[in-house]
Parts: C-alpha cells; structure tokens; sequence
C-alpha cells in the first residue's frame, strides 16, 4: 500500500523533538507534540518558538509563514491524542526500557495503518518494534541536531519491515526538504558507526601521548579539512553521548576499538561531559592562542627525503644556511613514516626529526626517542616560517593525521563490503550529517587506493590492531589495480 502522510505526531519535545515537529509543520503537516508534563510541555513550545523566532529574525521566515508553522502545531500531555495520526516519531531518552514501554503504548493508542518511527541514534530499532504487534510497521528515522538545518535523515528498516515502507518513508524525508541515506539495523547506523569510532581512536592516541589535544585537533582540522577537530567535536556532542553510543556499538561488535577509551569514561564520570558542561576536552577557563611566531636560532639545516629541495629552497629564502646532514645543526626528514631508523647513521642522532607535510597548511613535527627538546622546537618555528602549522606528534607510523584518517576510510570500505549501504549513501551520510567536505569514497580517490591500503599496512605493523589490517576489498582493488572504488560494477 502506498501511505498519505499528513498528521504526525512528536513525542519528546526537547531540543531534538521541538526540532522534527517543526521540520515537520514547515513541509505543511499537521503536527501533535506530545510530552509528559505541563512544564516540558511548555518548553518544547518555547524551543519551537525560539528557532522559529531566530529564523524570522535572519530573514528566513516571515511574520506569516511563522504564523502558520507555529499554528500547525498542536500541544498536548496525553499520547491518546495521536490516536489518528498517520506517523509517530519518538524522540524521547536514549533509554532502551523508555523506548519500549513508549511503543508499547503506541501500539495500543495509534490506528492499524499508522507507522511508528524512532529517532534513536544507536539503538536496536529491531529491539524497539519487537514490543509492538506491528514490527512491519516499525521504522528509525534519525534525523540530525538542529533539525531544522541538517539535510541529512537516516532511514532505518529492520529485517521485519514492510517491503516498501523505508522507501516510502525515504520518500516523506525528501517531502521535507531533507536527503534519506536508507541503512540496516546496526549499531550507529552510518554516521555514528563511522564517526565515534574515530573520536573515540582519536581519545586513544591522546591517552597515548601521540600527541596533544591541540595538536590533533589542528591536524584534522587544518591537514583534512574537517570543520573541527575531534575533542572539539566530542565537547559539542556530549561526552556522555558519545559514551553511550560507543557502549552500544562495543556491545553490538566487541571490536576494542568501540570501546570508550578510558578517558572518555573518566570525564564523564567526573561530570565534565563538555560544552553543557562548562569543560571536558576543552575548558572555559583555558587560555587560547596559537604561539607567537620567532626565528629560531638555527645556524644550518640539513633536509633529506622526498620534497627536499623544495623546502630547502624555502628555508633559503628565508635566510637559513642549508648544509650536509653531518654538518647541520637541524636534520630534517621529510617522511610519511618513522624516522628513526635514520638516526643510527648520524653523528648527533639527537638532531634528527621527522617533518610529514599534509595539504598546504600543517607539517607534523614527529620526535623521535632521541631528539632533543631543542631541535624540535627549532624545525616548529621553521615550520611556521614556511607558513604552516606546525603539529608535534611522536616519530610513529603515519604520525597523526593519517593514522587517524586511514582507519575511518577502512572502516567505510569494510560498511560498504558488508551490504550495509551503498557508496553514495555512505559519502552523502558523512557529508551531510557531519559537514565534512567529502565523503570517505571521495576522500580514498583522492589520495589514492594504493596509499590509503599501504598506510594501514604500516598502521597495522606498528600497533598490531587488527581493524587497522586493510579491508579485504580495499586490498583485493589494490592487487586489481583498480584505482577507484567507484569503477566496481
């Protein structure tokens, strides 16, 4: 059967709830939000007038298209008033017992053909509509804070829904203005999945000492071109948020690397859970800044590896002496990998340190055990010279910025190997729902199949984790000489 959506209704109308209703009476439906009290009521009434009334005060709405999206909305405490609805949506406490026991009600309360729709992010849906004498019926649909400004919304359906319901669902996504990305039902979903195993990589390399928060927020931002780094992220999505969703993607896979690092839990259990906080990864308190920019006091420089020339020529025109390594005061190798395998064939090891240059706006500054405090600081100051920022990290197998990045394209290519959604979806799910620039597939033919697969080879090597061992297709391609993903028939 082919559905009419017209009358929806909102249970949970905090910020994300307040949101959906409106996206909802935006596109011309009639809207019932439903919450459990007179005072949440109220306040989801107050969200939903707030955000209209900064759209109106940019000049995104006028007077009466707010009229009319606000008088579209009905208010209500009793779930009996959804009772002719023709779809549902729930976004109520990321509680798997609250979800239950909601659908379990409206089960009971909404009409035969009405479909009931989770906004959980991580949870079984399969779970949630397991309560219900209607399974079939049962959908997610997760959409994205602010709701009213991200395109993105997840369609999930179960290995019980209705044929045709997720594209018909799909199709009510796109009635809002919205882009669908239709996906299983497995933990995260597509976003998550991706994007909190990063963060979360991201909190096991700081614990590490890799390198520090600031350095490995500057990498990504400034070296991959993300809208911010990934402690910065973590602070704007709640610690206690990410917490959870990787508990349920831990529990779902026993991969180790779902699991919370340990200082994410030690945070949250501090109750320093990030921005609603006042501080997590970042404090209010803390005073920001980039160092001030001073020539180092450097008598010559020795550069070596790939790109050399280039940069020699720059820290000549910059007025610094060039020289032989066994002359020099700095030795500079520009690597992608460890550098300290060069050291043993230099008289004053303790001079050497490793420069990877990622994009046109960072260098990695990678230490090895032997470099002196000194030399490290000397080849930051020239790096900013040369008009990067310098990132100090430990002389580890593709330092920061791709031992971070290589990992999240694998773990892409291993979605994408599984049936779990198509490349398309996969790159629209991260572009959309997180901002990023472009999607992971895009991301692997830029840099190349070659170097993504050899990268985590050498990942793997090093830190003997066996998620970071390449994707059997990714390997497979590679071997094909395939040098797009996209070429797959």
């Amino acid at each position: 059967m082919t559905r009419s959506f017209e009358k929806v209704g909102v249970v949970g109308l905090g910020t994300m709830g307040a949101g959906i209703a409106e996206v909802f009476a935006r596109a011309g439906l009639g809207v019932t939000g439903v919450e459990a009290d007179p005072a949440a009521l109220e306040r989801g009434r107050g969200h939903l007038e707030g955000s209209t009334g900064r759209a109106l005060a940019k000049g995104r709405l006028t007077e009466a298209e707010r009229a009319e999206i606000l008088g579209r909305v009905t208010f209500t405490t009793s779930l009996e008033d959804l009772a002719d609805a023709d779809l549902v949506i729930e976004a109520i406490p990321e509680v798997m017992d609250f979800k239950r026991a909601l659908f379990t009600d409206l089960d009971r309360i909404c009409k035969p053909s009405a479909v009931l729709a989770t906004n959980t992010s991580s949870l079984s849906v399969t779970e949630i509509a397991a309560t219900t004498a209607r399974p079939g019926q049962v959908v997610g649909m997760h959409f994205f804070n602010p709701a009213p400004v991200m395109k993105l919304v997840e369609v999930i359906h179960t290995v019980t829904t209705e044929d045709g319901l997720a594209e018909e669902v799909a199709a009510l996504a796109r009635r809002l203005g919205k882009t669908p990305v239709s996906v299983g039902d497995r933990a995260g979903f597509v976003v998550n999945r991706l994007l909190l195993t990063y963060l979360n990589h991201a909190a096991v390399l700081l614990e590490n000492g890799l390198a520090t928060r600031d350095d490995i927020d500057a990498a990504m931002k400034l070296g991959v071109g993300l809208p911010m780094g990934p402690f910065t992220l973590l602070d704007l999505i709640g610690l206690d948020t990410s917490y959870e969703v990787l508990c349920v993607l831990f529990q779902e896979s026993r991969d180790r690397r779902h699991a919370p690092a340990p200082i994410l839990r030690e945070l949250v259990t501090a109750g320093l859970l990030g921005r609603k906080t006042g501080g997590g990864f970042h404090r209010e308190e803390e005073p920001g800044g980039p160092p001030p920019t001073a020539k180092p006091s450097v008598g010559s420089v020795a550069v070596l590896g790939e790109g050399a020339e280039e940069l020699a020529a720059k820290l000549a025109d910059a007025g610094f002496k060039t020289a032989s390594a066994e002359a020099a005061d700095v030795v500079v190798a520009l690597s992608r990998n460890p550098v300290i395998e060069l050291a043993a064939g230099l008289p004053r090891p303790k001079r050497l340190v490793g420069l990877h240059l990622v994009g046109d706006r960072i260098a990695e500054v990678a230490s090895t055990a032997l470099t002196s405090s000194e030399a490290a600081r000397a080849v930051e100051g020239l790096v900013r010279i040369v008009g990067r920022t310098p990132v100090r990290c430990k002389d580890r197998a593709e330092f920061v910025v791709d031992a971070l990045l290589y990992p999240y394209l694998n773990d892409a290519v291993r979605m994408y190997d599984s049936g779990y959604a198509t490349i398309e979806d996969i790159d629209s799910a991260m572009k959309l729902g997180c901002g990023y620039p472009s999607g992971p597939f895009e991301m692997l033919d830029e840099l190349g199949l070659e170097t993504v697969r050899d990268g985590l080879r050498a990942l793997y090597a090093e830190y003997r984790e066996p998620s970071f061992a390449p994707a059997p297709l990714l390997d497979q391609l590679v071997t094909a000489g395939v040098r797009s993903i996209r070429d797959l028939p």
